[in-house]
């Protein structure tokens, strides 16, 4: 493969990012035409949030990216569900076929249960990652919250009683989370840096004597 071709691919990839994450800074929401949910929770937990759903959006489609056989009886009787099951997207090239193929159709929306339940843990964010869509979380009480700056208090509270904390600790629980990264990301700097000036040392002490 040749260099040129790496970085096209490697840049390809930034925009698809750039574009999937772009709604969390963003205030502005989407005309919403589509509609995609991620089912990684209990099944009943669909059935009772298409009806709310509906109520706002009444003619949207909804595509459902799901690890259960077969469809909620909610979706059922829609003629225009697009399902995805996880089991047909298996591997590297597997992943990367759904993440084309939901890009492609377009969703404008994506809900995705997070229910403290360990269902489709690994996809639910790989999803949020790589389709360019806004995103809302559904909790197991069929509550959600739109996932954007605006609601860094909301998602405090959430992270703090999914991790069993609670009150003034999950503002700063939260802001450690979103920290880590870049704190992991600076000490494998240093290591590679003090790395490579030791071996740089004991190669010019070899040439040196």
């Amino acid at each position: 493969m040749t260099a040129q071709l790496l970085h096209a691919r490697a840049k390809l990839r930034c925009i698809f990012v750039a574009s999937a994450v772009r709604y969390f800074f963003s205030l502005r929401f989407p005309q919403v035409r589509r509609i995609l949910l991620v089912e990684s929770g209990s099944r009943h937990l669909i059935e009772q949030l298409v009806p709310i759903l509906r109520q706002y959006w009444p003619e949207a489609p909804i595509g459902l990216v799901t690890c259960y056989a077969g469809l909620p009886a909610v979706l059922a009787s829609e003629a225009s569900t697009e399902v995805f099951h996880v089991a047909n997207f298996q591997g590297r090239a597997g992943r990367k076929r759904l993440y084309a193929e939901l890009r492609r159709r377009g969703y404008d929306i994506m809900g995705i249960l997070c229910t403290g339940e360990p269902i489709m843990t690994k996809w639910k964010w790989a999803l949020a990652l790589h389709v360019p869509a806004k995103v809302f979380i559904v909790n197991e009480n069929c509550d959600f919250f739109w996932l954007d700056r605006t609601q860094f208090h909301t998602m405090a509270r959430f992270i703090a009683h999914r991790a069993g904390m609670g009150g003034a600790r999950a503002a700063p629980a939260l802001l450690r989370l979103l920290l880590f990264p870049l704190t992991l990301l600076y000490l494998l700097a240093y290591a590679a840096l003090a790395h490579a000036r030791r071996q740089w040392n004991l190669r010019f002490r070899r040439v040196h004597p």
